[in-house]
């Protein structure tokens, strides 16, 4: 893919970022979410591509726009799979807590998985592990991995899991094995992106989260070097048997980081919505001045650069 669409998204999740941020501590997820659903899908028209949204919010018939198999874009150009997430973070957003991203991942057709609205059990981890670790093994015994891989010790290592009550057991395996955890309320991209950057004091993101969320994530670890694995849980047999129908032949299988998010021409771009590990959150500076903070990824060329824009809008 182009390089320089890598800036055409950067403009949409800035579009996003925005619209969501001015919800930002007001207590309304819907708004927030929408506005970001709205100014993301009116950004995208602009560019030139044929794209088809492949992660999005939902079905058709749940979600007005960017619902799964939309066309977005121009229709004029390359022929592109978009994975988006407006708002990754809506209840974060409606607090005013941290790391609320507006997410957006592209890749050549058929490259991104068509994952289908479920949860999905994840592992991810930074390019010094790799494939150290597996859904296949233990919570022991990948901890003991990334240890080994690391050169730390278990109880040096910090693992990011979602705060939720579907987590008690594994919170209590990861304990017992001596390793530290750093629970987060929402937004697990982010925590997996932290697992692979340096500095960052994450080793790796361990649970359950949205499926969606899951492939937005792999298309970052490729971007970044990380290593990801992915597992469906499906609440209801009606969500397996959709799963079947997107085409995943063993909706059981354990999903590698290339059946998640394959090829070379993967990116991944993302702007703060709020301050966070890696990006910091839209400002509202005086005279109508709006700074934004963004991170491209390109896995073609390996590099992430970050972008900071001021955006001057007349009142």
């Amino acid at each position: 893919m182009d390089k320089n669409l890598a800036l055409e998204f950067v403009r949409v999740t800035e579009a996003a970022a925005i619209s969501a941020s001015k919800w930002a501590g007001k207590g309304d997820s819907n708004s927030a979410d929408q506005a970001a659903v709205t100014a993301m899908r009116e950004r995208l028209n602009f560019i030139d591509i044929a794209g088809t949204v492949v992660i999005g919010e939902g079905e058709r018939d749940e979600a007005p726009m960017l619902f799964i198999g939309e066309k977005v874009g121009t229709g004029k150009g390359m022929k592109i799979d978009i994975a988006v997430d407006p708002l990754e973070g809506t209840g974060v957003t409606a607090r005013g807590g941290e790391n609320a991203l507006a997410v957006l991942a592209a890749a050549p057709h058929g490259k991104l998985l068509n994952a289908p609205d479920t949860y999905m059990e994840k592992i991810a981890v930074g390019p010094i592990v790799g494939n150290a670790v597996s859904l296949e093994r233990s919570v022991g015994e990948n901890l003991k991995s990334i240890a080994k891989k690391t050169g730390k010790e278990v109880n040096e290592l910090s693992i990011v899991i979602l705060d939720r009550e579907r987590h008690k057991k594994l919170i209590d395996d990861v304990r017992a094995a001596g390793a530290r955890i750093k629970l987060i309320g929402d937004g697990d991209v982010s925590g997996a992106i932290a697992s692979a950057m340096p500095g960052s004091n994450v080793d790796a993101l361990f649970g359950i989260g949205g499926a969606p969320e899951g492939v937005l994530a792999a298309a970052a670890m490729k971007c970044l070097g990380g290593y990801m694995e992915g597992r469906l849980a499906f609440r209801n047999p009606e969500e397996r048997k959709r799963a079947i129908d997107y085409g995943l032949a063993d909706p059981d299988k354990i999903l590698k980081l290339e059946d998640l998010a394959g090829g070379k021409e993967t990116m991944f771009v993302a702007t703060g919505v709020t301050d966070g590990t890696f990006l910091k959150g839209v400002a509202f500076e005086p005279h109508g001045v709006i700074r934004t903070h963004s991170v491209v990824m390109r896995a073609k060329s390996g590099t992430v650069r970050y972008v900071e824009a001021i955006h001057r809008h007349s009142h």
